[in-house]
């Protein structure tokens, strides 16, 4: 995720999560497999949106179908959100060592 194309892999991925009701299908989606009607029954949405939303989480890898019987439920990918946070967290690390570099030059007494 932090290649050319990784950035816009991030971009992507934090867009979907960008959404408030994606990441709440994305949260019960993290306790355990769930299908589009089980999500609608737990939210305040229609099976139809959900279906919109869970393919925008599978389309930049956040969750995956799963077929049970004639079900499709949707399980959440912890490896790429683990990939995520990790890129993050470099990001987060590089603007400390920014900041400390800033406010080592401006406690240096002058001259």
């Amino acid at each position: 995720m932090t290649s050319a194309s990784g950035t816009t892999d991030v971009v992507a991925v934090c867009a979907a999560l960008g959404d408030e009701t994606r990441w709440r299908v994305l949260t019960e989606v993290g306790r355990g497999e769930a299908s589009a009607s089980a999500l609608a029954e737990r939210l305040p949405v229609s099976r139809q949106a959900i279906a919109k939303h869970l393919a925008v989480l599978a389309e930049v890898g956040l969750v995956e179908p799963v077929r049970a019987g004639r079900e499709v439920r949707y399980r959440a990918v912890g490896a790429r959100l683990g990939l995520l946070a990790r890129t993050l967290d470099a990001v987060g690390a590089r603007w400390d060592e920014r900041l400390a570099a800033i406010a080592r030059l401006a406690e240096a007494p002058p001259g």
